[in-house]
């Protein structure tokens, strides 16, 4: 994993941190609860004001969907993390826009923590994983669509009014738009149709509109038939196919030499390119990887083009601090891509310094600066400057509200440099201090993870965290839900990999033996308790006992 995978949680590029059923409990509110952004405005200074706010729907899931089927009123449910980058941004973005919280009294608004109770078994409901996820629903409870959150604000409200006003929801008009071509006309889709499905977050789908590895082939489906004259969704979806095709999302392929064609034309209009600034900022390294042949001149002049677009993007004010930060950092990666052993160009590396020293000076917003330090220590690392990412990362230690993260990242930085010892210290560290039961497990996974990649001869060290991480299991239903039931699957599957030449058995076994002893306190007839005891499994390991 790199910085990068960090900053945006769920990432396109690969999913990281890739991260339902009876009611949550109240939402309360509470000083350090991420939350409080929703019911009170947050000044400049970082201070809560009385002024006008969202007002959370103060009650559990259930009675939430209760209300709006009364008031006949859509639902729009958010999904997030205190330490999750993007999930900040939209806090400090988004919902401090004041015409974003006027609309949301045309709505009723739900915030699920994922740490908070129940919030795991909600997310198996909802179909939702990574952070932020924000579905829009109708007053029947029927998903609309779900809004991605790395756009534009203004795009994003415009594309939140579209949802509110929506005649039929994003799975009715993706249906519409696959079977154009069987009989059907694709001029039965409106150009707001087209909106909808081209804005869709197809990255926290989850399964919800098309299996994860049909996603590429709709998207290559959809490109394909939607009308040039809808000019924003076409070059969308034509893009959004063009990366998931070559992140490798499923079998289908896109005509390389039409792909190029259209995302230089893209780039060679100012307004169309900044109309897909996250895309374009998103996906350069991949795309530019997947059209263009290594040395060859259509890559350099791809990469000269797309270079002066994102430095126009890092130039412009109305993007958000994080944002241009991180065309900054794309662009430094375009130049590796080009040549791999050649130093970042003088000239980005000052400019990246300097619009880190501005963003870091001027951004007090404790959201904001969770999003924004992440993307000012990765475009640090990828400018070469790894000394002053630690240093600034260091430092945002005692302000981060969340301060496991940054030791994450300062993980990654020395992973990356080949110090295996201090990346391991600090994602000790970075577990040690980390807030809430499912990101806790999420942290201390992935600590025990590093454990097996860097250091697998100590098994001493390696017992004791899995001791720990099993040790802070809740043994209630809820735990084995969600993002939690995703990492402890994935420790299991790393645990019996790292012993398959049997040299580990004996922590292995003790491990296993200790998660039977938390699996045999769930509830006798609880589904739960199969996959707790699926987890470290193998022939002749501990397994639950009978009960009659």
């Amino acid at each position: 994993m790199d910085m990068r995978e960090l900053r945006h949680g769920k990432l396109q590029l690969a999913i990281l941190l890739a991260g339902a059923l009876g009611a949550a409990p109240a939402i309360g509110a509470s000083e350090a609860d991420p939350r409080d952004v929703g019911s009170s405005a947050v000044t400049a200074s970082g201070e809560h004001s009385g002024a006008l706010a969202i007002a959370w729907f103060a009650g559990d899931v259930d009675a939430a969907f209760a209300r709006a089927r009364a008031e006949r009123k859509p639902v729009f449910l958010y999904w997030g993390a205190t330490w999750c980058p993007p999930c900040n941004q939209v806090k400090a973005t988004i919902f401090q826009r004041q015409d974003f919280i006027e609309r949301s009294r045309q709505f009723v608004p739900v915030y699920i923590d994922g740490d908070q109770p129940s919030a795991q078994k909600l997310a198996d409901r909802f179909r939702v994983r990574g952070y932020p996820t924000m579905i829009l629903f109708s007053p029947d409870g029927t998903e609309v669509t779900r809004l991605p959150g790395e756009i534009d604000p203004q795009q994003y409200l415009e594309l939140l009014s579209l949802g509110l006003g929506a005649g039929r929801s994003a799975h009715a008009t993706l249906q519409t738009a696959l079977h154009a071509g069987n009989g059907h006309e694709a001029g039965n889709l409106t150009a707001e149709d087209w909106t909808l499905l081209a804005d869709y977050s197809w990255d926290t789908d989850e399964g919800q509109l098309v299996a994860p590895d049909h996603v590429a082939s709709t998207l290559v489906a959809l490109a394909q038939s939607c009308p040039a004259r809808y000019r924003a969704a076409s070059d969308r979806l034509a893009l959004r196919a063009i990366s998931a095709t070559a992140a490798g999302k499923g079998t289908v392929s896109v005509d390389r030499a039409r792909a190029l064609a259209h995302v230089e034309s893209v780039l060679a209009d100012p307004a169309r390119a900044r109309a897909q600034f996250d895309l374009l900022v998103e996906w350069a390294p991949i795309v530019v990887g997947a059209v263009t042949d290594p040395q060859s001149s259509e890559r350099q002049q791809l990469v000269e083009r797309w270079d002066a677009r994102l430095a126009a993007f890092a130039a412009d004010q109305q993007v958000f601090t994080a944002d241009r930060l991180d065309a900054l950092s794309t662009r430094a990666v375009l130049q590796k891509l080009l040549d791999p052993n050649a130093p970042v160009a003088p000239p980005l590396v000052e400019a990246i310094r300097s619009a880190v020293a501005l963003a870091d000076r001027e951004t007090t917003d404790r959201y904001e600066r969770q999003a924004v330090i992440s993307s000012a220590a990765y475009a640090l690392s990828a400018a070469g400057l790894d000394k002053e990412s630690d240093s600034l990362l260091t430092a945002e230690l005692t302000r981060s509200a969340s301060p496991y993260y940054p030791m994450t990242e300062l993980a990654v930085n020395a992973r990356k440099r080949g110090d295996a010892a201090a990346a391991l210290d600090w994602y000790e560290k970075a577990y040690g201090a980390a807030q809430g039961p499912a990101t806790r497990l999420q942290w201390g996974a992935r600590y025990v993870t590093a454990l097996l990649e860097l250091s697998p001869d100590r098994e001493d060290r390696v017992a004791q965290s899995v001791t720990r991480v099993i040790g802070d299991l809740d043994p209630a239903p809820e735990t084995f839900h969600g993002r939690n039931r995703v990492v402890l699957e994935r420790l299991g599957a790393a645990l019996l990999e790292w012993d398959s030449g049997h040299a580990h058995d004996s922590v292995v076994s003790d491990a296993a033996e200790k998660m039977v002893a938390v699996c045999i306190k769930l509830p006798d007839a609880a589904p739960e308790r199969v996959v707790c005891g699926s987890l470290l499994q193998r022939s002749g390991s501990p397994t639950l006992p009978e009960h009659h």
